[in-house]
């Protein structure tokens, strides 16, 4: 099983330095929640980089144009962690249940509990 994280925001540096500057002038009308929770204005939160590089699981960060160049049928909505496996993709987390997350703390302990 492998963990998907689509965050909604295209790649790229240019599309970085938008979101950069949308975070940090204007951060309550910011559109990715998964993103918020995982990085501060400039970079990856500590406590998420330490969780990705000492779980055991398998996850993989996604921008929603990298995801949708290699799979979507355009039905989900972003930011979604989504669950692949031999059956195929399947909702893991929605962009609801994301929002719902007080910190990285939370998104850490959701991740674990629905992993055992």
């Amino acid at each position: 099983m492998k963990l998907l994280f689509i965050y909604n925001a295209d790649s790229g540096k240019l599309n970085a330095l938008f979101d950069i500057a949308h975070k940090a002038l204007s951060p309550a009308t910011y559109r990715c929640d998964l993103c918020s929770l995982t990085h501060d204005t400039f970079a990856e939160k500590a406590r998420w980089k330490r969780f990705r590089e000492e779980t055991d699981l398998d996850l993989e960060i996604l921008h929603k144009d990298e995801f949708e160049r290699r799979a979507s049928d355009g039905s989900f909505d972003y930011p979604v962690i989504l669950k692949a496996d031999d059956d195929g993709l399947s909702l893991f987390m929605s962009r609801d249940e994301i929002a719902r997350l007080a910190d990285v703390d939370a998104l850490i302990r959701a991740i674990e509990e629905r992993t055992k």
